[in-house]
């Protein structure tokens, strides 16, 4: 995308709009709809990751505190409104990398093996294949 087409696509946005909308956005089924249409997008690390949050919301395990943190982060993933807009190539999912991580980093002393090891398949599942780039690092321990 060029930078006038850039620039003239966020001069047009309705920011009220997408912010009113975004209510309407955040649901499981919403988190799903994002992974699948954006997965290759966003690229493995960052859907493991999500998937990671994801799935330590669902465990009972999990502080209340720590779910808070997650069901920011992952709101702010599938929410419309970006700092950074998706549609930008390259630096698009950045700043939902950062705040994901982040996310992670405050809440993964309280992540399972068994949830990871869960993120782990159905990243491999939406990519059809082993993501080369959670492949070694992120693989769960296999004890």
């Amino acid at each position: 995308m060029k930078k006038d087409e850039y620039e003239k696509k966020v001069e047009n946005m309705n920011h009220p709009a997408l912010i009113e909308k975004s209510t309407d956005e955040y649901s499981e089924n919403k988190f799903w709809t994002k992974l699948k249409a954006a997965g290759k997008k966003m690229g493995g690390k960052l859907v493991y990751y999500s998937l990671v949050l994801f799935y330590a919301m669902q465990d009972d395990g999990v502080p209340r505190k720590a779910k808070l943190t997650i069901a920011g982060a992952l709101g702010y993933l599938i929410l419309p409104v970006d700092i950074i807009p998706d549609f930008i190539p390259v630096v698009g999912f950045m700043d939902d990398l950062a705040l994901i991580i982040y996310a992670l980093r405050q809440v993964f002393t309280h992540v399972s093996e068994e949830t990871k090891k869960k993120a782990y398949e159905q990243t491999s599942h939406l990519f059809g294949e082993e993501p080369e780039e959670v492949k070694d690092e992120f693989m769960p321990n296999q004890d």
